[in-house]
């Protein structure tokens, strides 16, 4: 099935996310600033580029983990069904975590991801999205930190793909379709 043509049309500028990066961190430091270390968990994959520029702001110890989660696979539509395709390798049972999510959608990978991480006793769970589209959502799920509201689009750059393209982005995009009438 050959790939529908698109063009992307740049939402979010890369110097605007620098910045709400900066005030974010500050946000995060203040709420951690009692801890002896920050489990930061990045989901995978699209949370990598966000998780790198977030930690280098941290003025925090921090570790560093990553657990994979899917609800997409090729599509630009959740499945609804979350699979963990890779678990954490540490322990975080007493121990301060911050979840790094790309995107916060229908909200249900980030709630079964926040109930599995939960089941395993950290001391503080708190949860830091770069994107939220309320529109979407089909879970009470709300991150404690946001990046930035959008709207109803399906988006690319900064780390979030296309069928896995487009994540090497210094923006976010929305991506329109040109064989769309």
């Amino acid at each position: 099935m050959p790939e529908r043509p698109y063009v992307i049309d740049e939402m979010i500028s890369a110097k605007r996310i620098a910045a709400r990066i900066e005030a974010l961190s500050q946000e995060i430091h203040d709420e951690f600033s009692d801890t002896d270390k920050l489990v930061v968990v990045g989901l995978l994959r699209g949370s990598f580029v966000f998780i790198a520029d977030l930690v280098r702001e941290l003025d925090l110890p921090v570790e560093v983990d990553f657990l994979e989660a899917s609800s997409y696979g090729n599509s630009t539509e959740s499945s609804r069904e979350v699979r963990i395709l890779k678990d954490l390798r540490g322990e975080i049972e007493g121990r301060d975590v911050l979840v790094v999510e790309d995107i916060v959608d229908t909200g249900h990978t980030l709630t079964h991801v926040l109930h599995l991480l939960n089941s395993r006793h950290p001391k503080r769970l708190k949860t830091i999205a770069l994107l939220d589209k309320p529109s979407r959502r089909e879970t009470n799920m709300r991150a404690d930190w946001t990046g930035f509201e959008i709207p109803d689009e399906f988006v690319v750059g900064y780390g979030i793909d296309f069928a896995q393209r487009n994540r090497n982005l210094p923006f976010i995009g929305k991506v329109r379709f040109t064989d769309e009438a």
